[in-house]
């Protein structure tokens, strides 16, 4: 009975790989994730020095060597759609989600929502992210961009916090919560974070321009409202 129990289940993933699904479909279950052999990690540490130095589509050459079985490297080949504008970056995506790199999956699907200016699938992919893998300070950091977006202040600021303890280093959500500072007109605070951070000259004009941009949509939003309030029918008494 074993083993003709068994002898089903092969019955059954051989059918899922072989009814037009992408070949990975049948290895989606929860937290599998197939480890790399030594010559593939060399392969994926080569893409990823490609990646750093902006070679995307010689990145994607080389990737296209490895199995699409692994999700690490259908990750990296997500990035790289992502980052050339393509569409084929969000199935690649939706595939690492239940495998041990879904906060990857969440988090890609979270910036491309945020591409297209959706910031409520951005915010709840975000969320989702965050949860899986809460000391990813990339995912926190742009967790509290979808929240700056918004103009979640109090969110944004706790995420940009989080990301600078994490990864001190990194001076990315310094930025972004330069931005938030001088989006409230708190110079003194902004300035003393540039000073600490050792922030360029450009990076600060990066924020400024950015917070500009921000008062410039909320104004927009407000006025939006008040047209809205203003063309209403007035109330019915009854």
């Amino acid at each position: 009975m074993k083993a003709l129990i068994a002898a089903l289940g092969l019955l059954m993933l051989g059918g899922c790989a072989s009814n037009g699904q992408p070949p990975w479909a049948a290895l989606m279950s929860p937290g599998n994730c197939a480890k790399p052999g030594s010559e593939q990690e060399l392969s994926l540490n080569l893409a990823d020095d490609m990646a750093n130095e902006g070679k995307l589509h010689a990145n994607l050459a080389n990737l296209q060597n490895l199995p699409d079985t692994l999700p690490q490297v259908r990750q990296r080949k997500a990035k790289v759609y992502r980052l050339l504008g393509r569409s084929e970056a969000e199935p690649l995506y939706r595939s690492l989600l239940g495998t041990c790199m879904a906060a990857d999956g969440e988090h890609g699907l979270g910036q491309l929502a945020a591409a297209k200016g959706d910031n409520g699938q951005a915010m709840a992919h975000m969320q989702r992210a965050a949860r899986l893998a809460p000391t990813d300070e990339k995912i926190r950091n742009d967790l509290g961009v979808v929240y700056l977006n918004q103009l979640r202040m109090e969110d944004a600021r706790f995420e940009f916090l989080t990301a600078m303890e994490l990864k001190q280093s990194d001076q990315l959500a310094a930025v972004n919560l330069v931005t938030l500072l001088i989006y409230q007109d708190n110079w003194g605070q902004a300035a003393q974070l540039v000073s600490q951070m050792n922030l360029s000259p450009e990076q600060v004009t990066e924020a400024q321009a950015r917070a500009e941009r921000l008062k410039g949509a909320s104004v927009t939003a407000a006025k939006d409202q008040v047209a809205a309030v203003s063309d209403a029918p007035p109330p019915t008494i009854k």
